[in-house]
C-alpha cells in the first residue's frame, strides 16, 4: 500500500496519505488539524513507502 506525504495547503500542516492504489489524483483528504478538505494529487510532497 503507498504512502504519501501531504501538505495540506491550508494550513502548511503535513501528515501522510495512504492509498490503496498509486492513483490519488482527484481523491481527496480531510486535514486532521485545521479540518479543511482539499485534493491529495495536488499535495505531495513525496511517496514515503511505495
Amino acid at each position: 500500500m503507498p504512502v504519501f506525504k501531504v501538505k495540506c495547503p491550508h494550513c502548511g500542516h503535513e501528515m501522510l496519505y495512504s492509498s490503496k492504489t498509486k492513483f490519488v489524483k482527484g481523491k481527496r483528504k480531510v486535514c486532521v488539524y485545521c479540518g479543511k478538505s482539499f485534493e491529495v494529487s495536488s499535495a505531495i510532497i513525496k511517496v514515503v513507502k511505495d
